[in-house]
């Protein structure tokens, strides 16, 4: 852990988020709503109800959105109309649109409708990859190595995940270990960066710095990227924990869309807004527009018709209505 990391962060808080950019580290957030934040929805959203939030994220200062899914319509209905979607987002040039295809049936379609990045995931724990994809982890990775082939061929860029960092809901705790071992494989592979990830939001502060640690041993911290749930309320907690660490690229959701079905009551994802809101006033900047953001977040909570979970929205809300 970088020692005087802690220091500098504290020493920040109080400083304007108006300051010019460049005197503030930039953390990179992945928005992952339209995807992972959309893809558990019992409902089917129309296409273009997926285009437009797509396009409102894309105007508040995002880097990545990341659009769709091209796997089974059988097992995700909610994606099934992945080409459809890229065909339809005007794309802004500043902005990258990745979308998950871990085979290769799915390069080849993500490829055919546009896609220039797509996103592969695997797990620390064999019980939860068979549950999810029905395979073991040295299996996937098998796979993976001729899906990243392919896309590489294609001028696709890569990103893999690896879920349950720490813990499985079929197995327990998963040693750092393992998560670093799965990270490693993946980066040499062919993988440009390299997402760990929560999945059911179990994990405390000490815990995910114990895998960073680990993981940060074989792999450029500027590889890294963390994505938390929030099942527990730690997520804010874990990502601050992050940053002292060294992580500068962050997962979210809008609105905290998105939800652990291996958890019972889990809250899903981290929320976006939340997580710019925190680290702006902490002395990092992000590009993000928190009040375009918070917009965001309104109309497509109120589009699903179920209550916003980012409490940064909320309260920036009623004091607008104040």
């Amino acid at each position: 852990m970088r020692r005087g990391l802690r220091t500098s962060i504290i020493a920040t808080k109080s400083i304007d988020t108006r300051i010019e950019d460049h005197t503030r580290p930039f953390v990179k957030i992945v928005e992952v709503g339209p995807r992972d934040g959309l893809q558990n929805e019992s409902k089917i959203i129309p296409t273009v109800t997926k285009a437009e939030l797509i396009h409102r994220l894309a105007n508040t200062g995002l880097s990545v959105v990341e659009a769709t899914s091209f796997v089974s319509e059988h097992l995700v209905p909610q994606m099934g109309d992945a080409r459809e979607l890229m065909r339809m987002i005007k794309r802004n040039p500043n902005v990258s649109y990745p979308v998950l295809a871990p085979n290769i049936r799915g390069v080849k379609a993500a490829k055919s409708a546009g896609a220039n990045e797509i996103a592969i995931f695997t797990g620390a724990s064999d019980a939860f990859v068979k549950r999810n994809i029905n395979m073991t982890i040295d299996r996937s990775i098998e796979i993976y190595t001729s899906v990243i082939q392919m896309a590489k061929q294609d001028g696709m860029r890569v990103r893999g995940y690896v879920s349950c960092i720490a813990g499985c809901p079929y197995s327990g705790k998963v040693d750092p270990s393992i998560v670093a071992d799965v990270a490693e494989r993946l980066l040499n592979i062919g993988c440009y960066e390299i997402s760990l990830g929560d999945t059911i939001g179990i994990g405390r502060p000490h815990e995910i710095l114990a895998v960073i640690q680990a993981v940060s041993q074989r792999i450029p911290l500027e590889k890294l990227a963390i994505h938390c749930h929030d099942t527990y309320g730690q997520a804010l907690a874990n990502i601050y924990a992050s940053l002292e660490a060294g992580i500068r690229i962050v997962d979210s959701s809008v609105a905290g869309l998105g939800g652990c079905p291996f958890a019972r009551g889990a809250t899903g994802n981290v929320a976006t807004e939340d997580v710019v809101y925190m680290l702006e006033g902490n002395g990092f900047r992000t590009g993000v527009d928190l009040d375009k953001l918070v917009d965001v977040g309104h109309w497509i909570s109120s589009e699903l018709g179920r209550s916003n979970e980012s409490r940064a929205a909320r309260a920036l809300m009623a004091k607008r209505d104040a």
